[in-house]
């Protein structure tokens, strides 16, 4: 498994996410980090950034 050179405050500052709703993610996704600063798998990394889209629609759905 590659690593993406992509930290988890990376990817929450990136799509406007808090750090909490990232690692709620990565918790529901199974997805083990330590940290903030944990670099993240590719396959994870796309994983996390898709489930919060996915997650933004269905908000953004609800809200016209």
């Amino acid at each position: 498994m590659g690593f993406a050179d992509y930290s988890i405050a990376e990817i929450a500052e990136d799509y406007k996410l808090t750090l909490e709703s990232v690692f709620k993610l990565c918790d529901r996704l199974g997805i083990a980090y330590q940290d903030a600063e944990t670099k993240l798998a590719l396959e994870d990394a796309k994983a996390v950034i898709m489930a919060s889209e996915a997650q933004n629609s269905k908000t953004s759905s609800k809200n016209p």
